[in-house]
Parts: structure tokens; C-alpha cells; sequence
């Protein structure tokens, strides 16, 4: 559940709070920058569907009952839009304001597709 207090405007989140959910076990987070994107460094345990995909019509992975997706993408644009999609099609989505630039900047893990230390591009 997402408190009123800590919500950063209708359907938005910060990185922090995300955080928090994914750590509880409440969320699952959804990147949906592109593949080279993805690969340089992204949240670890993050499922992956570019929004390029979501917006052709691709269905997003279900998160299981009483879990919340939260869409997240470089700078908050595009998981936001995202995110209004996948409300649009019934699903329980929110996105992080600030996208993985303030993930990182947070301080929060950033792996690349390798297993190592990501970067965000």
C-alpha cells in the first residue's frame, strides 16, 4: 500500500519509495527503456519491456495478486506514459519520478546485463 504522504503526485513515485516496495515485496518494477538501455545498467530484479513494445500492442508481465508494477525508465517520461498505458488496460501501475538517473543518484543498485556494476545512458 502507498501512503498518501509519500506519493509524489497521482500515480508517481520516487526512487526511495519504489525502493521500499521492491524491498517489502509489494512491487514489481518494469523498466521500459530499450535494450541498449537495459544492458548498460538497470535496477536489479527488474523485468524488462521496452515502452516501444508496451505501445505496439505487447502485454506486460502480470504481477502476481496484491503486487503493484512500478514502471520505471531513464528519466521518468516514458514510464509514465507507460504506466497511463498499462492503467488504461486494468493493470495496477504507478511509475518512479526521476526515472533510474535518480535511482542512481539515490545510490540505489544499478547492474549491467552482465551481472556487474551498471551505468545509466
Amino acid at each position: 500500500m502507498i501512503f498518501s504522504r509519500w506519493r509524489t503526485g497521482p500515480g508517481r513515485l520516487t526512487a526511495a519509495e519504489a525502493h521500499r516496495l521492491l524491498q517489502e515485496g509489494s512491487a514489481v518494477l518494469l523498466d521500459v527503456r530499450e535494450q541498449d538501455e537495459w544492458r548498460a545498467g538497470h535496477a536489479p530484479g527488474a523485468r524488462h519491456l521496452p515502452l516501444s513494445r508496451l505501445t505496439a500492442g505487447a502485454a506486460a508481465p502480470g504481477a502476481p495478486a496484491g503486487r503493484r508494477l512500478v514502471l520505471i525508465c531513464r528519466s521518468g517520461h516514458r514510464s509514465q506514459q507507460a504506466a497511463r498505458l498499462l492503467r488504461a488496460r486494468g493493470a495496477d501501475a504507478v511509475d518512479v519520478t526521476g526515472g533510474m538517473t535518480a535511482w542512481a543518484r539515490k545510490g540505489l543498485p544499478v547492474q549491467s546485463s552482465a551481472g556487474s556494476a551498471g551505468t545509466v545512458i
